[in-house]
Formats: C-alpha cells, sequence, structure tokens
C-alpha cells in the first residue's frame, strides 16, 4: 500500500504546517515549520538565523542543508541533528528529534525514527500538538513493524473530537483495521472520513476511494 502513504504524507507536510502555524504564529513558528516540513525553502530558514543570530538555528540550517544535497548521508546527518537535540532549548529539542526521525525513516533507519518519534510523545514538557504528532507519525511507519493492535491503541486518544490531528488518525486507522483483516470496519472508518467536510478535501476523496476499493 506505499502509494496512498505516499499521498499521506504529502497532506501530511500540508496540514501540519496549517495546523503549527495557526497554533504559534510566531518567531520560532516558523522556523519549526521549515525544519518539520520544509516549506518557504532556504530564504526564510536564511531570515530566521539573521533575525534571531542563533548558533542552533545555523546549525540546523548546516544540517538540513546537507540534507537536502544529492547523495546526502541521510543517517549521519539524522544523527547529528539528534544528538545536538539532546542539549539544545526546549523548543529546539523537539523540532530537531521530529526532524531527526523522519530523516531517520527516509534512509530505512526505521527502528530508530519510531524510537525518537516515541520520545517526543512520551516529553510532558513538550507542546500537545507536537506530541499527538509524534505518535501520528510513530502510528504510519509501524503499520509494518508492530501488530494492528497496536498501532490502534496508539492512535485511539488520535481521533477523538478536538484532536488536531484527528482525521489523519481516522485514516491511518482505517487503514490499520482493514491489515487487521476487519474490512467492515475499516469500509466505516473510510466512509466516514470521506463524508466529513471538515477533513481536507484529498484526504476525503481517497477515503472514498478506499472505501469503494473494500467492496461490500
Amino acid at each position: 500500500m506505499p502509494d496512498i502513504f505516499d499521498e499521506i504524507q504529502e497532506d501530511l507536510r500540508a496540514e501540519r504546517a496549517r495546523k503549527l502555524w495557526v497554533r504559534y504564529g510566531g518567531v520560532f513558528a516558523g522556523a519549526a515549520l521549515l525544519v518539520l516540513v520544509g516549506v518557504g525553502g532556504w530564504q526564510g530558514w536564511r531570515w530566521y538565523e539573521n533575525r534571531q543570530a542563533s548558533a542552533e538555528a545555523a546549525l540546523f540550517l548546516a544540517d538540513l542543508r546537507n540534507a537536502d544535497a544529492q547523495g546526502a548521508d541521510l543517517k549521519a546527518i539524522a544523527g547529528s541533528i539528534a544528538g545536538r537535540a539532546n542539549e539544545a532549548p526546549e523548543g529546539y529539542r523537539i523540532v530537531g528529534r521530529l526532524r531527526a526521525a523522519a530523516l531517520m525513516a527516509q534512509a530505512g533507519q526505521t527502528s530508530e525514527a519510531l524510537a525518537l518519534w516515541d520520545l517526543v510523545a512520551a516529553d510532558g514538557k513538550a507542546d500537545p500538538l507536537y506530541r499527538d504528532l509524534a505518535s501520528l507519525m510513530w502510528a504510519m511507519h509501524a503499520m509494518d513493524q508492530v501488530e494492528p493492535g497496536q498501532v490502534l491503541a496508539r492512535l485511539g486518544p488520535l481521533t477523538q473530537p478536538g484532536n488536531a490531528w484527528r482525521a489523519s488518525a481516522q485514516e491511518l486507522t482505517a487503514i490499520a483495521k482493514l491489515r487487521q483483516g476487519d474490512k467492515s470496519g475499516a469500509k466505516a472508518g473510510f466512509t466516514a472520513l470521506a463524508e466529513d467536510v471538515t477533513a481536507p478535501q484529498g484526504m476525503r476523496e481517497r477515503a472514498q476511494r478506499m472505501a469503494a476499493g473494500i467492496g461490500s
């Protein structure tokens, strides 16, 4: 099911950028968005670096540039970011770990990425928006690593009304149910998501396709 996960990743980039900006709306929000989803390009990072004169921002910038280069050693870069995040101020610690986990997953280091997402999700000092995002990413990348029941348990709190990531969590829940063999539960989940006017349009269309593909 790689195609649907590619689509989910793309939608998540846009959706989490929007949610983080609404939540924070400040200078650090801009930095966090750039680190997490690459929005705005390197000009935005240069602006942030000059504006804040932050050594941490400069170090993150260097790693992100290196990660974007052709043939980049993503494992080494992820390790560098994760290592510095351990000693970084709270905001950079969380953002650094999220970015390092994403790079690890991209480099095929799924177990290491899952451990970092777990670390963020369990960080009581982190904003719930970040913690829930870490749980969401854990669930998506753990689909092939753990039993579907574990994924469903992790997603449960995120599917509650009012959660910022509810729609994405509902989509992943339906996928986990499908993998569990619960076709009726999966179809019901996809159908409900397709009819949810508060969910992103692309997600609703994808859910409609998935529901139709499951059949009766």
